[in-house]
């Protein structure tokens, strides 16, 4: 499969005929991104995921560098000295040179090595560095920049790495670097820059213009041929970021990304065609028998329960069998992540649910992080609330039963006026004026730092949601990543998931989307967009998607209103369907968890180097 071609995936069954022989010996992985051990966003889902494929492929020669995090590495790495004796003169190399480099491995699945590097401790070299970058790029990277700050120091320590790894080989080295993103793609650029024989392969799994645009409510897609490039990087004070970027792709042998519209945003935006498309897979885990997802949704959704019990306390005035949980999770970027959407969407269900007299409740969680002070008072309250009414019920049923035992000990039928005594009553009595409350259950669970101004809020405010009893749609804004130690919500994502029925991510900018996919792999329906790789993916794959519980909504050829009405359509319709369709929908879609395996997807990432060195491996890479 020669690399001068553009591939996509198109076929997953075509890929079983790839079995060409990779007989390079001694080639080396290194897998260079900013979010290794180091989570930050969804770059750090897509090399933990396959991780454990790439181990078994590559063996010992696979290593990921990444950013030195003290706070990480207590947790995630296990420090080691290296066994490749190659390896172990290199760090020794740099460390007595003035860096501080460390190696390990990371605990996920697979294990793999790590090598982190502390770009704290070379700090001292940065105005030296972007003195060069300067001189051999033209690249200038102001000092108020952190981030930027940190892809120099970090694209010099990676170029340091591999230009002393390659030195200190006994033979003409085989070394394949695979750059993520502009954060880590200074290093490629450094490689080629001082001609080292190292093949580069840089994935950009969104463009930083890209996102900026999107986010400023441009029509993004239809005059992607039209923007001034230079302009809209300066407007938004990214110049010097594109700019690390488009080297990236331009200086990298070979140049990939996630999905065909991040394909075409990239070729219009950095100026070269990607060379093949790579969509993100997960490790996917399959149940022996069908029932043991659907227990695992019970069991999660009787948790989401009682957290709603609290919330609502007072004014659970609603079926809780009769109410379907739907969310959107991700980073907060209001319009790219359609978050503007979805609430516009919810209030025009809620009208629909009320006029057809609708007996089923929805409640839309927001999974959001937003800057907070901690924990809104009345939402620990309500938690503290339900806990006090479970602790009354189980001391009333306790001396119920034992007054139940005592009159069938001695062969009589209890009187069922004397089973519950005034102290019983009292104590009932007593939790019920408890849960009387004043005030409508809150919006937020936490307190915001800039309440007045939050998007999600403030759009609350404008549609009128606020979770009263007359409300068929109630919402829910939790601002922080779920955690199980949480005192609130203490679910971990992956239960909370799969507790809920529905996900919505009705995204304007997405090159991919984990969490769809993540829903899916869970047999949890979803709603995505045409504009997000996901979604594409999936109308390639598959003749009707909504048929297996994936909602494809259009934005890229409809204007908002529309895309709007399509969305509140999807949702009724969902909220019209009886618990046994659920289930069986459920089941569909868990049936599609094969396609976003890394098993299957990961097969055309691993292929890249190989192909590469298949062609090319008597060539000095420069």
């Amino acid at each position: 499969m020669p690399l001068a071609r553009s591939l996509s995936v198109t076929s997953l069954s075509g890929l079983e005929e790839w079995d060409e022989e990779f007989d390079v010996e001694d080639a080396v992985l290194f897998e260079i991104a900013w979010e290794v051990a180091n989570k930050v966003g969804g770059i750090y889902t897509v090399i933990q995921t396959k991780a454990r494929l790439t181990s078994e492929e590559w063996g010992e020669n696979y290593f990921l560098v990444g950013p030195y995090v003290e706070s990480n590495v207590r947790t995630q790495v296990e420090l080691i000295e290296p066994t490749h004796p190659t390896l172990k003169r290199t760090i020794e190399k740099m460390n007595s040179s003035g860096c501080k480099v460390y190696f390990g491995r990371w605990l996920i699945e697979g294990s793999p090595y790590v090598i982190l590097i502390d770009v704290g401790f070379t700090a001292w070299s940065l105005d030296t560095w972007k003195s060069e970058l300067w001189d051999l790029c033209g690249i200038g990277v102001p000092w108020f920049d952190r981030e930027a700050n940190d892809a120099v120091l970090f694209g010099f320590l990676t170029a340091w790495l591999l230009g002393e790894y390659a030195a200190q080989c006994d033979e003409p080295p085989h070394i394949v670097a695979h750059f993520h993103e502009w954060l880590a793609g200074l290093g490629l650029v450094l490689c080629r820059q001082r001609q080292l024989s190292v093949a580069t392969i840089f994935t950009t799994h969104a463009t930083l213009l890209g996102r900026y645009l999107c986010a400023g409510n441009v029509d993004f897609y239809n005059k992607l041929s039209e923007f001034n490039l230079d302009k809209e990087a300066g407007d938004r004070q990214i110049y010097h970021r594109y700019c690390l970027e488009r080297a990236a792709a331009h200086c990298a042998h070979v140049f990939t990304t996630v999905s065909q519209i991040t394909a075409i945003e990239a070729e219009h935006l950095l100026k070269r065609k990607p060379d093949i498309v790579t969509p993100n897979g997960l490790n996917v885990k399959k149940f022996s028998a069908v029932h043991e997802f659907q227990n695992l949704h019970a069991q999660s959704k009787n948790r989401i329960q009682e957290f709603v019990r609290g919330h609502f306390y007072g004014h659970l005035d609603f079926n809780l069998d009769k109410c379907l949980f739907l969310f959107i999770a991700g980073r907060y970027e209001f319009s790219n992540k359609g978050a503007d959407l979805f609430l516009e969407s919810l209030a025009r269900l809620n009208y629909l649910l009320r006029v057809n007299h609708s007996d089923v409740t929805v409640i839309a969680f927001f999974i959001m992080p937003a800057r907070t002070n901690n924990f809104n008072v009345e939402t620990l309250k309500g938690q503290a609330v339900r806990k006090q009414l479970w602790d009354t019920a189980q001391t009333v049923k306790e001396r119920f039963g034992k007054k139940l035992y005592e009159s069938l000990l001695v062969g009589q039928l209890p009187d069922v006026s004397k089973m519950l005594d005034k102290e019983d009553f009292t104590i009932m009595k007593r939790a019920i004026f408890a849960t009387q409350r004043q005030c409508q259950p809150p919006i937020c669970t936490h307190n915001m730092l800039e309440d007045s101004s939050d998007p999600i809020l403030s759009c609350v405010r404008r549609i009128g949601l606020f979770n009263s009893s007359a409300d068929r749609v109630k919402i829910i804004f939790h601002p922080e990543f779920l955690s199980s130690t949480s005192p609130l919500l203490p679910m971990d994502y992956e239960d909370f998931v799969r507790g809920c029925h529905l996900g919505v991510f009705p995204s304007y900018y997405e090159p991919w989307g984990y969490t769809p996919a993540e829903c899916t792999v869970m047999g949890i329906p979803s709603v995505s967009t045409n504009l997000s790789g996901f979604g594409c993916f999936m109308e390639e794959h598959i003749a009707d998607p909504s048929a297996y519980g994936i909602y494809i909504l259009d934005r890229r050829f409809r204007g908002v209103d529309e895309s709007c009405n399509q969305l509140t359509s999807f949702l009724f319709q969902f909220c019209k369907q009886s618990r046994r369709q659920r289930i069986i929908q459920r089941n569909r879609t868990e049936r599609l968890s094969d396609l976003l395996d890394w098993r299957y997807l990961g097969r055309v990432l691993l292929q890249i180097p190989k192909d590469y060195f298949c062609s090319c491996k008597n060539f000095r890479m420069t």
